[in-house]
């Protein structure tokens, strides 16, 4: 199911234009002044809805940046600066972005708590400074004048709304893009997106600029709602109970930006005027809080995930499909998997992926000690060893998780040494890990888009998730059993069309059939893809299944190393698995 959902977004709008038709022809003054306020309380939450919702970033300073916006829009009309009030709510946005930017920096380094506390201690310094210096034109006493046909409170409440709409649809196409995917992702795996060739730095300062953009226009929104404003409206105290409220409601769904406008900006009020118990309000919240603890996401995303699941297992009974290999069982076919390991395609020799002399230390301790393997163009080769022999390890090394080796890595033929793990999975080198982390909003379709690096044909990834045994595209994440998560971070990588991709256990959790299963589907990846694999499992039938050559690891040092069956024969390789082997000296 896409991210844009066609009919929902023909409901808001049309919710939309009904509110803009009966909130200005309806409601007193008063109330219509409380409405502009709730919508220009979800545009700045809308902001939260990027970093927090999105991203999964603790910041705690996203009215500073709406105080931004708000202070150049009254800077830009005081001056009577030319282009009015459209062009300078556009400008109050764009001048927060590059303090969005700076800010961002150390999340590049630091997360969680302690970049918190990085984000609140820039909203508490933003509030010594609007403390000790006033907003342009307070001093003055210039108002800032509305554009017309907006100069009224019914006029300036439909102009907050159509803003509001802008951002939400303009987010919505972001989200669908691969920046937009990438968040998800990094919300729940930095490592897990790097490994997909996204840059971790640009996303997340992109995710800071665009947040800080919206933020500052809500600012700027908020001073043509006041006319005039003061530091109290962008407290840092303000900042925190929004952050708050979007960990509990989730607005990066629109309809959750919406109700954080309203609880955040006149729930209190709505409370008094309907002479209810002020204390209704911390009860709503204490409910929301309760849910979330309980579920682990936001109300919106669970009401969101529940409809998409529904929707999904209709389309699973339709089918005929299931969300997981023990549906199809051992005998589903699969297509074109040959009985035995196909032998190499004549590549003359060539290399895909050669290590020379790989070395990793952490202290004393000598994870990989002088380890030499080679990945040839159009082959399965097998990395295998005991549990704690360094296997992992390689894959991190090679991968440039692990940046401090020593040693010469070549894919295809030109070095990688000093390549970040984002640019070597760009060069062709991809990688899944033994635990998978896939974000589960994402559908199937929308995960190999990640993995691919591009959005590919509806007809390729039908094809991708066939082959792997996957079930159909639409399908959420969320839905579908662990074992066939491995299968489906394994189609995406393969999907990239990398020149090796390098797969953790990719077999972990699965019955022997299954394993078999695999085995021989991986053993025609190299000739239908054109993707060279090195596979690291303990499942020898598997490995015998897919691969042509093997390699040995124990104790970090290589012990074997050549074709698969005169490996596994060897009686070194045979003894380190029953922990007897001995390890060669250095």
């Amino acid at each position: 199911m896409n991210m844009i959902d066609k009919r929902a977004t023909l409901t808001a709008i049309g919710i939309a234009a009904l509110v803009c038709v009966v909130v200005p022809n309806v409601l007193s003054s008063y109330w219509v002044y409380l409405a502009i306020s709730a919508v220009v309380s979800a545009v700045i939450m809308q902001s939260y809805g990027v970093i927090v919702g999105r991203v999964g970033v603790m910041s705690l300073c996203q009215m500073s940046f709406a105080a931004i916006g708000a202070w150049v829009v009254l800077r830009l009309n005081l001056s009577d600066a030319p282009g009015g009030f459209l062009l300078w709510l556009l400008l109050g946005g764009l001048a927060a972005v590059p303090v969005g930017v700076a800010i961002g920096l150390p999340a590049l380094r630091i997360r969680g708590v302690n970049l918190a506390v990085v984000t609140f201690g820039f909203a508490v310094s933003t509030d010594i400074v609007l403390n000790a210096n006033q907003f342009p034109g307070t001093t003055e006493l210039k108002t800032l004048v509305r554009p017309e046909p907006f100069d009224g409170d019914g006029g300036y409440f439909i102009l907050t709304v159509i803003v509001f709409l802008l951002i939400a649809g303009g987010l919505a196409l972001l989200n669908r893009t691969r920046l937009g995917m990438s968040w998800l992702e990094l919300r729940h795996s930095e490592r897990a997106a790097a490994s997909h060739g996204i840059s971790v730095a640009r996303s997340k300062l992109a995710a800071f600029a665009i947040s800080a953009f919206i933020a500052g226009v809500g600012g700027g929104l908020m001073a043509g709602q006041l006319g005039l404003v003061v530091s109290g409206n962008f407290a840092m105290m303000q900042s925190l109970a929004l952050f708050a409220v979007a960990i509990l409601i989730g607005p990066h769904n629109p309809e959750g930006a919406v109700m954080g406008g309203v609880f955040g900006a006149v729930m209190a009020t709505v409370l008094e005027k309907l002479k209810l118990p002020q204390d209704l309000g911390g009860m709503l919240f204490g409910v929301f809080a309760i849910f979330a603890l309980r579920s682990g996401v936001s109300q919106t995303d669970f009401t969101r995930a529940r409809k998409r699941e529904r929707q999904a297992r209709k389309l699973l009974e339709r089918t005929g499909a299931g969300t997981g290999q023990e549906e199809t069982g051992d005998e589903a076919p699969v297509t074109e998997i040959p009985a035995a390991v196909p032998p190499p395609a004549d590549r003359s020799g060539t290399a895909a992926l050669a290590v020379r002399g790989l070395n990793v230390r952490y202290g004393e301790v000598v994870a990989l000690d002088t380890v030499d393997l080679t990945v040839p163009e159009g082959a399965v080769v097998g990395l295998i060893g005991p549990n704690g022999a360094g296997k992992s390890t390689f894959i991190a090394a090679v991968t440039g998780f692990i940046p401090g080796y020593e040693g010469a890595i070549e894919l295809d033929g030109r070095t990688i040494d000093g390549l970040s793990p984002s640019a070597r999975a760009r060069r062709g080198l991809r990688r899944t890990f033994q635990t998978t982390v896939i974000a589960p909003e994402l559908t199937q379709y929308e995960y190999l888009a990640i993995g691919a690096g591009r959005r590919p044909a509806k007809k390729e990834a039908d094809e991708l998730l066939e082959f792997f045994g996957c079930p159909p595209g639409d399908v959420p994440v969320s839905i579908v059993d662990v074992g066939t998560r491995r299968l489906l971070d394994v189609a995406a990588a393969v999907a990239a069309r990398p020149k090796v991709a390098l797969l953790d256990e990719p077999a972990a959790g699965q019955s022997a059939a299954e394993s078999l299963r695999l085995g021989r589907t991986l053993a025609q990846v190299p000739e239908r893809f054109g993707v060279s694999v090195l596979l690291v499992e303990h499942d020898m039938e598997l490995v015998r299944a897919a691969c042509s050559q093997v390699t040995v690891l124990d104790f970090g040092h290589v012990i074997a190393s050549g074709p698969t069956e005169e490996v596994l024969e060897d009686p070194a390789v045979m003894a380190a698995y029953l922990g007897t082997a001995e390890v060669p000296l250095p």
